[in-house]
C-alpha cells in the first residue's frame, strides 16, 4: 500500500484499538458495566477493520495476470467494504442488543473506578490515533472539506479509519455519559441507554462506510481537476485537434483507465497519427502518473453530426434505441465524463 493509502493511521489506530479492547474487557468483568462490554466489542472489531485494510493493501499490490489483466487494485475497495460489513454487524448490532438487554434487566455498575479510568483512557488513546488520522488525510485533502473529502477520496482506507476514530470517540463519551447516570442515579438503565446509544452510532457509520465504498467498487471517473489535466494535454493543436469523446475509471486508487476517442486531421498519414498518439499518452502521464491504462482510437471529427446531438445507443447508461442508418465515423460528439455540478462528483 502506498503512503497515500494512510498506513501510518491504520497501524496507529491498530495499536491504539489492541490495547484499549484489553483494558475496556478487563474493566467489564471487574464492573459488569454493558458499556464496557460493548466497548471493548467495538474497539476489537476496530482491530479487526484494521487487520482488513491492511490486508486489501497488501493484496491489492499483486502483480496483473492473464486472469486479471487490469490487476488487483479494487481489492482495497472490496476490503474497505467488509470493514463496513463487520463494523454493522459485530459493533453496531451486538452494542444495540446489549442495550436492550441491559435497560430489560439493569444492574448496578460495581468497581466504578475500572470503567471509569479506562473510558478517560481509552479517550486520550483514540484522540492521539484521530489525530495521527487528521494529519496523515491533510495531506491529500487540499482544499475539500472533510465530508468532500469522505465522499470523493478513492483511496478508502483514510475515510475509513477517519470515521472509525470519530465513531469510536463518540462512542467513548457516550459510554462515559451512560456510566456516569448510572452511578449519579443509581439505575443501570442508563447503562444500557448509553451502549444502545453506541449500536446506533456505529451501525450509521457503517451504513455511511458501505455507500462511499459501494461507489468505489461500481468504479468512478477520475477527478474533475484530473479530467481536465487529460484533456488539456491530449489536444496539440496539430495532430490531435479535440476530444471527441473519453471516458475515465479508477481500477484502483492509485491507477486510472483513460479511453477516448480522438480527432485527428484527415489528410494525416497512419505513421504521423501512431506518432501523435504515443506523443498524447506521455503527456497524459506527465500530467496525471496515475494514468497507467490508456487507450486512444483516432477518428475524423463530423461537426454536422456533432451538431445534431448525442446518439443515445452510445451513450453509457443511456436507453439502447439501436443504430441510426445515417451513422457515421466520429459522429460522437464531446460528451463529459464528469457531472457538471461539482456537488454531484462524489460517491
Amino acid at each position: 500500500m502506498s503512503a497515500s493509502g494512510g498506513t501510518k493511521a491504520i497501524v496507529a489506530a491498530l495499536a491504539a484499538n489492541l490495547a484499549i479492547a484489553v483494558a475496556k474487557f478487563v474493566a467489564f468483568l471487574f464492573s459488569g458495566s454493558s458499556s464496557m462490554l460493548a466497548e471493548s466489542v467495538h474497539s476489537l472489531a476496530d482491530s479487526g477493520n484494521q487487520g482488513l485494510l491492511l490486508l486489501g493493501g497488501k493484496k491489492a499490490q499483486r502483480e496483473a495476470t492473464p486472469q486479471h489483466p487490469f490487476g488487483y487494485g479494487r481489492e482495497r475497495y472490496i476490503y474497505a467494504f467488509l470493514v463496513s460489513i463487520v463494523l454493522f454487524s459485530v459493533g453496531g448490532m451486538f452494542a444495540v442488543y446489549e442495550g436492550y438487554e441491559k435497560i430489560k434487566h439493569p444492574h448496578e455498575i460495581e468497581a466504578w473506578y475500572w470503567p471509569v479510568g479506562v473510558l478517560i483512557f481509552a479517550i486520550i488513546a483514540e484522540s492521539f490515533s484521530f489525530r495521527t488520522a487528521i494529519k496523515e488525510s491533510n495531506e491529500t485533502r487540499g482544499s475539500l472539506t472533510w465530508t468532500q473529502f469522505v465522499r470523493r477520496a478513492k483511496a478508502p482506507e483514510l475515510p475509513v479509519v477517519l470515521l472509525e476514530d470519530l465513531g469510536a470517540l463518540i462512542g467513548l463519551i457516550l459510554a462515559l455519559a451512560g456510566v456516569g447516570l448510572a452511578l449519579g442515579t443509581g439505575n443501570g438503565v442508563w447503562d444500557g441507554i448509553g451502549t444502545l446509544c453506541i449500536g446506533v452510532l456505529l451501525i450509521g457509520i457503517a451504513i455511511v462506510l458501505a455507500a462511499e465504498t459501494k461507489s468505489l467498487l461500481l468504479g468512478e471517473a477520475a477527478g474533475a481537476d484530473q479530467v481536465d489535466k487529460i484533456k488539456a494535454a491530449v489536444v496539440d493543436g496539430e495532430t490531435v485537434t479535440r476530444i471527441i469523446h473519453m471516458r475515465t475509471l479508477h481500477l484502483g486508487p492509485e491507477e486510472l483507465l483513460v479511453a477516448a476517442k480522438i480527432a485527428v486531421q484527415h489528410d494525416d498519414t497512419a505513421t504521423e497519427v501512431a506518432h501523435a498518439i504515443n506523443a498524447a499518452e506521455s503527456r497524459i502521464r506527465e500530467a496525471v502518473p496515475i494514468a497507467r491504462v490508456i487507450y486512444l482510437e483516432p477518428d475524423i471529427y463530423n461537426e454536422a453530426a456533432a451538431t445534431a446531438g448525442v446518439n443515445p445507443a452510445k451513450a453509457p447508461g443511456a436507453a439502447p434505441s439501436g443504430p441510426t442508418p445515417d451513422s457515421t465515423p466520429g459522429d460522437t460528439p464531446d460528451i463529459p465524463d464528469t457531472p457538471a455540478d461539482p456537488a454531484e462528483s462524489g460517491h
